[in-house]
């Protein structure tokens, strides 16, 4: 399997992705957590099963002694490329990337982690809000209807491949879970707003009416969501969501 340079497409500080004859590879750096790897390859494998078309995993392996994932290859571009390179055409394609959203949501998997849970411990673990803050989210958390809807957990542009016959594919399945439609789209409303807030406000527009739901309903997520996100501890996005966290103002 030949990793080039010139094939790579992504690079983050825990992973590097290669475009290869086998698949797409994601490399994991040797002290990512071995159970971070299986549990993204799992949850790949149980989004599979449910029905919803995606890149298929096809192997779990070890490339010079770090953990790997070879998944299906889409051809195509992502939707962020084409956002940014036909920027006149933004509200047809957000249409398009909600109505993508929806398919996804309209899953159910109840054999991914719940997403309850997964926001409810990272809260708890958050060092840089006090112990007053923390159990207002938790308790705001705790009141939020419980689903089995199936959450991608980054749903945004970076994740969508438009492939040569318009059709749009759905990647990197590593944050999945079961849980409420509404708190996904809470991520993905931040995930705009942190570098494009027109783009925001026009996601969350288009959100609320397809799917028949309130603004102020998803509002209600965004404390939380921002707070969970908070454990990544980066320092732009650290600023920005801390904005998000007055929790007394959702009471």
């Amino acid at each position: 399997m030949k990793l080039e340079k010139k094939n790579l497409i992504v690079e983050r500080p825990y992973k590097s992705v290669y475009k290869t004859e086998e698949g797409v590879v994601k490399i994991f750096v040797t002290d990512h957590p071995k159970s971070a790897v299986f549990n993204e390859a799992l949850n790949t494998v149980k989004v599979e099963e449910t029905g919803l078309d995606i890149p298929k995993l096809k192997e779990v392996t070890q490339i010079n002694g770090e953990w790997a994932l070879v998944i299906e290859n889409r051809e195509g571009k992502t939707l962020e490329e084409m956002m940014k390179i036909d920027r006149a055409n933004l509200e047809k394609y957000m249409s398009d990337f909600v109505d993508l959203q929806l398919k996804v949501q309209s899953k159910t998997a109840e054999t991914l982690p719940k997403l309850k849970d997964k926001l409810a411990n990272k809260i708890r673990n958050l060092k840089v809000l006090d112990a007053t803050e923390r159990y207002e989210l938790l308790t705001r958390l705790e009141s939020m209807p419980k689903h089995t809807k199936l959450c991608h957990g980054d749903f945004n542009p970076s994740n969508v491949i438009v492939e040569k016959n318009g059709k749009m594919t759905v990647i990197d399945w590593a944050h999945a879970s079961q849980g409420n439609a509404s708190a996904d789209a809470a991520m993905t409303y931040l995930l705009f707003a942190l570098h494009d807030q027109e783009s925001a406000d026009l996601y969350l527009k288009l959100f609320c009416k397809k799917s028949d739901t309130a603004r102020q309903y998803v509002e209600q997520w965004l404390p939380i969501v921002a707070a969970a996100e908070l454990e990544k501890d980066i320092r732009l996005e650290k600023d920005f969501l801390m904005k998000w966290i007055d929790v007394m103002e959702y009471e």
